[in-house]
């Protein structure tokens, strides 16, 4: 299996897909490319929600606003894993998780990518990633290592990239918004025990209920969640969240938990 993630759209994936099937009869797993464009780190907290539930595999991603300057291209095996990836901390937390699962047991190896005189300078996904990922998913890293095209390099060398940790101040945490997702759904930093035994909390003094469920709110009403990952959300029942709460990612998320019974 390889698979793949993009901010591309269409129907730049082809491009990619034809390249990769030129090479190796691969099966071929789209995750997204509608990733939020140019932005690393949102990208990165959906290849983390996600990677880890495939069997082995390569993944490839792309999602590269410096694409065409000095920045590498990059290549780590996690376990049974393969991810190749522009250098920009797009694949750091999506690491640490496969490396939580694996207990460390085979270790991490990262790798640099040959980029060598590509096609386009606009397009590496698929004149560098893209070639690259089927050598690794048809000879495996060590082989290809041996052949020039990777070279084995510290991933503490990579660019790295940390989602950051909410604080608390009293009855107030401090948190910021992560992602949002295509439901307007706004997911921040913050673990959702926080609101362990909260009925009613306040998101930049905006004022919304705690529920489990959706429906526990009136079509069009705000809430306050916990999400499939784990983090507190800012919703609306048949909604949009970041209108309701003028949100966006980025953004502050100060969450007042004074109603905790």
């Amino acid at each position: 299996m390889l698979t793949l993630a993009s901010d591309f759209g269409t129907p730049y994936p082809a491009a990619m897909k034809g390249v990769i099937l030129s090479r190796t009869d691969a099966q071929l797993v789209d995750i997204a490319h509608d990733l939020p464009r140019q932005d690393p780190r949102a990208a990165a907290f959906w290849l983390r929600e996600t990677i880890p539930l495939f069997p082995p595999a390569v993944h490839l991603t792309v999602v590269d606003p410096g694409v065409g300057t000095d920045r590498r291209a990059i290549a780590v095996r996690v376990g049974d894993h393969a991810l190749v990836a522009p250098d920009n901390g797009l694949l750091r937390p999506v690491v640490r998780r496969l490396a939580d699962d694996t207990d460390g047991d085979p270790p991490i190896a990262a790798y640099e990518i040959a980029v060598n005189d590509p096609a386009s300078t606009t397009f590496h996904g698929r004149d560098v990633f893209a070639p690259a990922a089927a050598e690794i998913h048809e000879r495996g890293v060590d082989r290809i290592a041996e052949s020039g095209l990777l070279s084995p390099i510290d991933l503490d060398a990579c660019v790295d990239l940390r989602f950051p940790t909410p604080t608390r101040d009293g009855e107030t945490i401090c948190g910021e918004v992560l992602v949002v997702d295509d439901f307007g759904n706004v997911i921040t930093n913050v673990p959702g025990a926080e609101l362990s035994g909260v009925r009613r909390a306040t998101v930049n003094g905006v004022a919304a209920p705690v529920v489990d469920t959706f429906d526990r709110v009136d079509p069009g009403d705000r809430l306050l969640t916990v999400g499939s990952h784990g983090f507190v959300e800012c919703d609306v029942n048949q909604g949009r969240g970041d209108e309701a709460f003028g949100l966006a990612a980025g953004d502050t998320a100060d969450i007042g938990v004074g109603g905790a019974d």
